[in-house]
């Protein structure tokens, strides 16, 4: 009778361990990354052997690279970085206005840009006020830009989950205006004969 009692008991504590395992998965928010960006770079958890300052100067030299491919050249002005357990993202506005009619212009030169550079082209949002794409590297990191309210244009790039460090703020020079301690920064404000053509 006890033999019998202590295989029953066994069999339970083995079925609540694996109920565990399995509701940690099917929750739909347990250990998802919520952004876009950070959806196309899941696959990544690469990361090599990255903290989150090397991961993050990686971050920005992938939004250096992306502004200055971009033609003619853009205003832009750094947003806030932010870092989530493991991983740390990093943010670009546009302060250049860019008008609707230029605006898939704009987003296909970026993305051009992002194929030629080996980048998977993960999501595209077609809207025609706001529209978006989303990029991911081979190396697990994501990349989007994206137009919201007022036509003002952002660029985010996220890391993978990397070893956890202290992060610096970014040593890429705004091509304008730094607005340093303005948040949220002022809606796009500089115009650009093409870019800007056709606004208001």
């Amino acid at each position: 009778m006890s033999r019998r009692f202590q295989i029953v008991a066994v069999a339970l504590a083995v079925g609540f361990t694996l109920s565990a395992c399995g509701s940690e998965k099917a929750h739909p928010g347990a250990g998802a990354n919520t952004t876009a960006t950070r959806s196309a770079g899941s696959e990544g958890t690469k990361g090599n052997n990255m903290d989150m300052q090397e991961a993050a100067e990686r971050a920005d030299g992938m939004l250096d690279d992306v502004l200055k491919k971009i033609d003619p050249e853009v205003q832009w002005a750094h947003g806030p970085t932010t870092k989530g357990s493991c991983d740390v993202t990093r943010r670009r506005t546009v302060m250049t206005i860019v008008s609707a009619e230029r605006r898939q212009g704009f987003l296909d030169q970026v993305e051009e840009f992002w194929r030629t550079s080996d980048y998977r082209i993960r999501a595209k949002n077609k809207d025609a006020e706001f529209p978006a794409v989303y990029a991911v590297t081979k190396d697990g990191f994501g990349i989007s830009v994206s137009v919201r309210a007022k036509g003002q244009v952002f660029f985010e790039a996220d890391t993978p989950c990397v070893k956890e460090s202290k992060v610096a703020e970014s040593d890429s020079k705004p091509n304008g205006p730094a607005y340093k301690g303005v948040y949220p920064l002022p809606s796009p404000n500089v115009r650009s004969d093409h870019w800007s053509a056709g606004a208001s």
